[in-house]
């Protein structure tokens, strides 16, 4: 039996591997040996918990708020010695966190294949998401698998020289996850959510945090929250904030007044894919949400001016609307007025997956490392509203 060894960090990393982790658990020619490196602490612990995943090894990385650079050296540092005992006949990593840059180097030193989940992304800037965009780019030029979860991420590949043979188009696991917990019965643990998705009021969610939005941007934001908050009484805003204060800062002196704007902590992820399910538009600069959104038939207003996820704007179920307030507003108004534009956002083609990623991933693995043989690429198609 193979032993991949899967390193991750943060709550999206938990979310889109979990599948795998599982699957893995279960099968015959793979052994999973699981490391959290708890880039984020009590977000990832509420995923583990969730799927029922126990890490092998936990590393402690994550102290006094690290500098990127340091925190890129804890996890080398910690993480090598590990490569050295387990000897892991390949490595897999999700997406673009520093955990994923920092173990890629670290496997690719110790000559260790390193398996790249969700390869391909490309916003096109560098600086734009930061420092996503650069992590992910240096990851793809070490990766000996490419798991690319679109057709188009595949081109990005190919377009940076990537050999063909090295590159697996999947579909996204974010989808396999998203299937299997809106199918499960989650309640809200705060009584204004629950209160909310009861009330049968339509519901725009909302999630702003993206570091590079801070201060002006963010503000433009809130403006547009609080015009659309009166132009809509009827209707109401939920915003989970996140609990950077700088992020308080901004949203909620400009939105506190509003008696239908409701604040809550940050959603565990069972929780927020099930306020997802209830909403009716999501306004968000968030990459997962981009993808999992369609997956449920909501149409997505992205906070930002570029996207390494274009698949879903060219599809027609994700709009950028940056961060002009006009033009949020705007955007926002035409959705929730017009239901020839809302149907045609939320019915368009699913650009990300339909719930088979993970098996598509391990026949990939297998294929690499000599033990099995790949499946069909992933081609995007429509796929059927998760009830």
């Amino acid at each position: 039996m193979k032993t991949i060894m899967i390193v991750y960090g943060t709550r999206p990393e938990g979310i889109k591997i979990a599948p795998l982790v599982l699957a893995l658990s279960r099968a015959h020619s793979l052994k999973p040996l699981v490391v959290s490196t708890r880039q984020h602490t009590d977000m990832l612990d509420q995923v583990n918990t969730f799927f029922g995943i126990t890490p092998d090894v936990t590393l402690d990385v994550f102290r006094s708020n690290p500098s990127l650079n340091l925190l890129s050296a804890r996890i080398l540092d910690q993480l090598d010695p590990l490569l050295v005992e387990h000897a892991p006949d390949a490595l897999l990593v999700q997406g673009d966190t520093t955990t994923v840059m920092a173990a890629g180097i670290a496997a690719f030193y110790r000559r260790i294949p390193l398996v790249h989940l969700e390869a391909g992304l490309r916003s096109g800037n560098i600086m734009s998401p930061y420092p996503e965009e650069a992590n992910r780019k240096i990851v793809s030029q070490i990766a000996a698998l490419h798991l690319a979860p679109t057709p188009e991420a595949r081109d990005n590949l190919l377009g940076e020289h990537v050999r063909p043979e090295n590159i697996a188009v999947t579909g996204n696991t974010v989808i396999d996850a998203l299937h299997y917990t809106v199918s499960q019965d989650v309640p809200f643990t705060d009584p204004s959510v629950q209160k909310v998705v009861d009330s049968g009021r339509r519901i725009l969610l909302v999630t702003s945090h993206r570091r590079e939005s801070i201060g002006e941007p963010m503000q433009h934001t809130a403006r547009a929250l609080a015009q659309i908050a009166d132009l809509f009484p009827e209707d109401v805003i939920l915003f989970p904030i996140h609990k950077n204060p700088a992020v308080r800062d901004i949203f909620v002196p400009a939105l506190d007044p509003k008696p239908n704007v409701v604040f809550t902590e940050p959603l565990d992820y069972p929780q927020f894919a099930h306020a997802l399910d209830a909403s009716h538009i999501v306004l968000t600069d968030s990459g997962g949400v981009q993808e999992e959104a369609p997956s449920l038939g909501k149409p997505v207003l992205v906070l930002r001016d570029n996207t390494e996820r274009p698949e879903a704007i060219t599809a027609g179920t994700v709009k950028l609307v940056g961060t002009d307030t006009e033009r949020i507003v705007f955007e926002v108004t035409r959705l929730k007025n017009n239901p020839d534009t809302y149907r045609a956002m939320a019915t368009a083609v699913n650009p990300y997956g339909d719930g088979h990623a993970t098996e598509r991933s391990i026949a990939a693995i297998e294929q690499l490392l000599g033990i099995g043989t790949r499946k069909p690429d992933f081609a995007p198609h429509v796929v059927p509203r998760v009830a």
